[in-house]
């Protein structure tokens, strides 16, 4: 299968892409993306019109009661450990006042890795990167773009390598989207599919 095929049905079938996390400001998204983790991006979008309607600012999360966030944020599971990805992400930015483009500085952030940091950087500064999440990393599987028994750095290298010279940021959003709608974990909607790839 060749990299032109590929995108030529996603663009058949996902004209427009767009990342399905709802945020007004940088910090927005980057908070919610790190709070999606083994969770949807629709049950983030419930917890974070909560979270940041009642904390409008870096400071107020930064100030905010751990307690109360665990509260908000609890439908998202391992919430202790999230609430604290979130004040502490507030506490880092805060001083800034903006998220940097800056990969070095936002993965040293706890709670915030590569996937979350390739995230932001494509959606807030344009940059052309592939963020390997679940629907991702099963979609290159079975195209077979990565080997089964790759990790995500090395699915996201082969993505790169197999896509090189097309719109990353945009073909990120429509293998998620592909993945989550199309072709899903259970009962993927292969028949309807142009694509050949390995039948599950």
């Amino acid at each position: 299968m060749k990299a032109e095929e590929i995108v030529k049905y996603l663009d058949e079938i996902i004209p427009n892409p767009r990342c399905e996390l709802n945020y007004n400001k940088d910090y927005e998204l980057l908070i919610a993306t790190a709070l999606s983790a083994q969770t949807t991006d629709k049950r983030v979008n419930e917890v974070t019109s909560v979270l940041f309607k009642k904390y409008q600012t870096l400071k107020d999360l930064k100030n905010a009661d751990i307690e109360d966030i665990k509260k908000i944020i609890k439908p998202l599971g391992s919430f202790n450990k999230k609430a604290e990805y979130v004040i502490n992400i507030a506490e880092k930015l805060e001083p800034l006042g903006y998220v940097p483009n800056d990969r070095a500085f936002l993965e040293s952030i706890k709670g915030v890795g590569r996937k979350t940091t390739n995230v932001v950087l494509s959606n807030i500064y344009g940059a052309q990167l592939i963020a390997v999440d679940t629907h991702v990393c099963r979609v290159s599987k079975r195209m077979e773009i990565a080997k089964a028994n790759d990790d995500v750095l090395n699915v996201e290298k082969k993505l790169n390598k197999f896509f090189k010279g097309y719109d990353l940021s945009r073909l990120h959003h429509q293998l998620v989207l592909f993945g989550r709608y199309h072709c899903t974990a259970k009962k993927p909607k292969c028949k309807e599919c142009k694509l050949n790839c390995k039948q599950f």
